[in-house]
């Protein structure tokens, strides 16, 4: 995680060289958390429990608060089980989220990384509702290094096209299966019940192994509240943040999981191919702090 994408560490720094802890170290602690979009209740709780601690040990060294920020982080982030859980073949992936969270590049980077760790990759263009749509994923498909089944004509039954990049999975041995699904529709029932249909297609030839919900980082509250509707019908198993880049967003991902429940398993921070990454809470946390 590069420094000038995250302003948390070195909103930090000036705080842990100080020689010893007092009110303003908390205060400024405070304005740092906030800052990076963790909110009010989640920075309050951690404020708590790292004065929990520097007064169990009997610290006044800013560095051990430092040691306790990041282990107490990771401690929140770890709660969460971030493993994309990919082990059928094929391994059926449903993309969801509202039209303009980046799904469609977040899908053409997710073929890219799995392409990385030596997966085969094919992507179903079932959001079949806008034409631009397939044309934009067919772009990302390839940079990504995947195949792509699109709609044999146009506005497809959604539910058909997915059915047909399972089979084109099965009868070409592809391991990974990534489907695109509609943003918006005129109703959210509609949108729902389009999706329960891809499920039930899809589920008569093979199960389905994610749900993966791409969420706007930068939206924050309202990208969650945009979200509700997948979120309490279409059995989300991860969430994909976008654009976490060129700000102090890295609370958020703390933020999205306490509140939805549901893990953060992949992260895009930024525009290029490569700029998707696992959720690892060691990792995310000692770039956070450090």
């Amino acid at each position: 995680m590069a420094e000038s994408s995250w302003s948390l560490g070195r909103a930090l720094r000036g705080m842990f060289v100080k020689p010893t802890i007092d009110e303003d170290t908390w205060e400024n602690l405070e304005t740092a958390l906030l800052t990076a979009d963790f909110g009010p209740d989640i920075t309050e709780r951690i404020i708590a429990e790292l004065r929990e601690k520097v007064e169990r040990f009997r610290t006044t060294d800013p560095k051990d608060l430092q040691r306790m920020l990041r282990e107490t982080l990771e401690e929140h982030f770890a709660k969460f089980d971030t493993t994309l859980h990919l082990s059928e073949r094929p391994a059926v992936v449903l993309v969801v989220g509202v039209n303009g969270v980046g799904k469609t590049t977040t899908i053409g980077k997710f073929a890219h990384y799995l392409q990385r760790f030596g997966r085969s990759v094919v992507v179903g263009a079932a959001d079949t509702f806008r034409a631009a749509a397939v044309d934009q994923l067919a772009t990302w498909a390839e940079r990504g290094g995947a195949s792509i089944v699109r709609p044999q004509q146009e506005g497809q039954d959604p539910a058909s096209v997915a059915y047909q990049t399972i089979d084109h999975a099965i009868r070409t041995g592809t391991e990974i299966v990534l489907v695109d699904t509609a943003g918006r529709l005129h109703t959210k029932a509609g949108l729902m019940d389009e999706l329960t249909k891809i499920r039930r297609v899809i589920e008569k030839q093979a199960p389905i192994s994610e749900v993966l919900l791409v969420l706007d980082a930068t939206t924050g509250q309202n990208g969650v509240m945009q979200a509700a509707a997948f979120l309490e019908h279409a059995g989300v198993t991860g969430l994909v943040l976008t654009k976490l880049d060129g700000s102090a967003r890295g609370g958020f991902v703390l933020a999205v999981q306490e509140r939805t429940g549901i893990p953060v398993k992949l992260l895009g921070q930024g525009e290029g191919i490569g700029d998707l990454t696992g959720f690892t809470p060691h990792v995310f946390a000692s770039a956070l702090v450090d």
